[in-house]
């Protein structure tokens, strides 16, 4: 084994300014992803208009998606990451005149530009990965980044509901700004290891013509289409988020309905799983080199599902909070390996010209089926039981793992067309 596949990708100090970055950025996101709503509420005295926030920051987030896909392959994926952090923690200052009902409004606006600016964060720095750290290890690097994401969760969550408390929303809008300047500094001193290749121009002409905005978001959908395995992938990948949809609606009503516990209950049970979370991702990074991202996809998914299912029938034991503060830590690892897998699959198949619309067009589907997932879960609770429905979700989960494992059992080969986009 070479000394480079060795070291941990964290040693490598493009992809650990990256992963601080991050952390740093996603720690602000949790603290505003909290505090924001209850400002909100604290403002209004109402539920729906809270509600109404997430709706503001998820509709122009699935349409923008897209679009931002394209653009994270034409453009440079640091700096994109760079400009974006700087405007996100610019774009944070209308949040300080937010300080009425009349103005909420302001709220709407920032809240939708913000989730806007992730969606094209979120594939660049996906895309991004595979330039920094070599084949080997890119399992393990996003095992570190599911380390980031939970890590981040688990502070930035609570520090939130405290900042809000304690420092008001001016508070939380400077420290949230400040976290985007510090991550932007981080990933501007990011440098590429190898030398991007420019993209082959047709042999008819000297230069190729600047494509439509459509027309490369079409290219990005047949390159889907036509690369081995990422319709299944991304098929997988989507479908477990129609679980996830009825989960974000059910689990709340699950906790205080069926366990007859509290709001802290909700909330302890929930963070929970960001430890095992941090766990999982820690040992799957460890052993990335010896299990195959169509292992971590289809058991992930699979223990993930048998786990939920044991979650929701367990009250006809017990209720009792202490053990499924103990489930929820236990999921949190099978969490990351699904992750892990997926992400490694997508990254080691996709042409590098085409990571950005291919990361998009993944998060555009998993929000869609997200919100169906949502609507389903309303619609159909108060008729068969809360219990029902989340077997349903848990049983979706079993279901992805079965289809990973036979969709994904020939191992899948690396494009011939992967070319090194400009970073």
């Amino acid at each position: 084994m070479s000394t480079t596949a060795s070291r941990s990708p964290i040693r490598n100090r493009n992809f650990a300014l990256l992963w601080s970055g991050g952390l740093i950025s996603d720690l602000g996101d949790w603290m505003l992803l909290i505090a924001l709503p209850v400002y909100v509420f604290q403002l209004t005295g109402s539920a729906f208009i809270t509600s109404t926030v997430f709706v503001a920051e998820l509709v122009p987030a699935l349409i923008v998606g897209q679009v931002a896909g394209v653009y994270v392959d034409r453009w440079d994926r640091r700096r994109i990451l760079v400009i974006a952090g700087l405007v996100q923690a610019a774009l944070l200052l209308p949040l300080l005149a937010a300080t009425t009902v009349d103005r909420l409004w302001i709220i709407y606006l920032v809240a939708a530009v913000q989730s806007c600016l992730a969606r094209l964060c979120g594939p660049a720095k996906a895309a991004l990965v595979p330039a920094l750290v070599p084949a080997d290890q890119l399992a393990a690097a996003n095992s570190m980044n599911a380390v980031s994401d939970n890590l981040a969760r688990l502070i930035g969550s609570p520090v939130g509901g405290l900042a809000i408390q304690m420092l008001g929303l001016v508070g939380v809008v400077i420290v949230d700004a400040a976290t985007y300047l510090v991550s932007a500094a981080l990933t501007a001193g990011v440098r590429s290891p190898r030398q991007p290749a420019p993209a082959p121009a047709p042999a008819a002409a000297p230069s190729r013509p600047a494509a439509t905005l459509v027309g490369d978001w079409l290219d990005g959908i047949r390159t889907i289409r036509r690369t081995r395995p990422l319709p299944a992938v991304l098929f997988i990948g989507a479908l477990s988020q129609l679980a996830q949809g009825i989960f974000v609606v059910l689990f709340v009503v699950f906790v205080l309905q069926e366990l007859h516990g509290t709001g802290g209950d909700v909330g302890l049970i929930r963070g929970m799983q960001a430890i095992g979370g941090v766990v999982g991702g820690l040992a799957i990074g460890a052993l990335s080199r010896r299990i195959s991202p169509r292992a971590l996809i289809g058991w992930g998914f699979i223990v993930f599902g048998l786990i939920s299912l044991a979650t929701w029938n367990a009250p006809t034991l017990t209720t009792a909070i202490g053990v499924y503060v103990g489930l929820f830590m236990v999921v949190g690892v099978p969490g990351v390996a699904t992750m892990t897998g997926l992400m490694t699959t997508v990254q080691s198949v996709t042409p590098r010209t085409h990571l950005g619309r291919v990361f998009a067009a993944f998060e555009a589907a998993a929000g869609g089926l997200q919100a169906i997932g949502v609507l389903l879960a309303g619609a159909l609770a108060d008729r068969l039981g809360v219990v029902t429905i989340l077997n349903v979700q848990g049983a979706i989960y079993v279901l992805c793992g079965l289809l990973a494992l036979v969709a994904l059992r020939a191992r899948p080969e690396r494009s011939e067309r992967r070319e090194l986009a400009p970073i």
